[in-house]
């Protein structure tokens, strides 16, 4: 996977009626490690990864490159929604399509956060980069981002197998032109 170079980055934050999506900050680090060694985030994602080795690892500022937004609630991160170009995909449907991820602390989990970020993040794919599409991947035993995939409006391309699990492949087409 890769960023959405050359796209102006980053872009001035996004509001929604309840989140800011902005850059990450060197305020973020703590809740980064805290989504990416969480079990219960990483159940369909092969893993949480060990705590000491992120603390170790991540940069004083992570995720900082063009396509991963902070999704903040009251200034505090509570998730990060990724847009980034599937380079290296294994289903040759998404080579080289933009691919939408997500990850929600658990505790923002069944609020609609992530609907409302995700929404807002393609909504500013289609202004940065018109009339392209963008895929999502997931296991289709993750039901709720199954759910999600459709609210947003990704329909199935494909079923395949991978990671010991069943994975789920949705297509969003680019969105239609703006009149102007």
């Amino acid at each position: 996977m890769s960023d959405l170079s050359p796209v102006a980055w980053p872009p001035a934050p996004i509001r929604t009626a309840r989140l800011v999506l902005r850059a990450s900050e060197a305020r973020d680090r703590a809740t980064f490690v805290d989504l990416l060694a969480s079990p219960e985030v990483h159940a369909y994602l092969g893993g949480p990864r060990r705590r000491d080795e992120l603390e170790r690892e991540l940069p004083e500022v992570p995720e900082r490159w063009p396509g991963s937004f902070v999704a903040a609630l009251d200034g505090a991160m509570i998730g990060q929604v990724l847009l980034r170009r599937a380079t290296e995909h294994r289903r040759p449907a998404a080579v080289g399509k933009a691919d939408l991820g997500y990850l929600f602390l658990p505790r923002a989990w069944g609020a609609g956060y992530a609907a409302e970020a995700c929404a807002a993040a393609l909504d500013w794919f289609d202004g940065a980069l018109p009339g392209e599409p963008v895929v999502l991947a997931t296991q289709s035993a993750n039901t709720a981002s199954m759910r999600l995939a459709a609210k947003l409006g990704f329909t199935e391309v494909e079923r395949f197998h991978a990671w010991d699990a069943e994975q789920w492949l949705g297509l969003r087409p680019p969105a239609p032109p703006v009149p102007s």
